[in-house]
């Protein structure tokens, strides 16, 4: 298996560039898309899903993954604590993958100890067989 990638919002995001609309479904709303550093894979992704619907007042928040971008859906005098709350569902999720990851190599460290431990019990009884052959041939010698 493949390590899963973290994502994070852009280091420098040109707020001039990020997309901001008016939202047609929500009144009083504003899509605002904020940049990622990177398309998220499929484990981050379910992940981020995870965390997103298991966060208090789901509700009144909205949040999606677009690409390569977050996308916020806000009234205007609730930005601030939106963006603190993406900015936590985004930790959240990257910290999973961390786990995800720590998770996937101790499964892979277990199955190389399988591999060396089923290699070795192999060159024993290969050995064994040997052993056996020269005692019995070498009786008759």
């Amino acid at each position: 298996m493949k390590k899963a990638k973290k994502t994070r919002f852009l280091k420098e995001i040109d707020v001039d560039k990020v997309r901001i609309v008016r939202d047609d479904y929500f009144s009083n709303a504003y899509i605002v898309d904020l940049p990622l550093d990177s398309t998220p894979d499929h484990v981050w992704q379910d992940f981020f899903e995870q965390e997103w619907k298991s966060s208090r007042l789901l509700w009144e928040r909205k949040l999606y993954l677009v690409g390569s971008h977050l996308r916020l859906v806000t009234p205007p005098e609730s930005i601030r604590e939106k963006l603190d709350w993406a900015r936590e569902i985004l930790n959240k999720t990257n910290r999973r993958i961390e786990e995800y990851n720590q998770e996937l190599e101790a499964r892979e460290a277990e199955m190389e100890d399988q591999v060396i431990r089923k290699h070795a019990e192999l060159e024993k009884a290969t050995i064994k067989g040997i052993r056996d052959v020269l005692k019995d041939r070498l009786r008759t010698f």
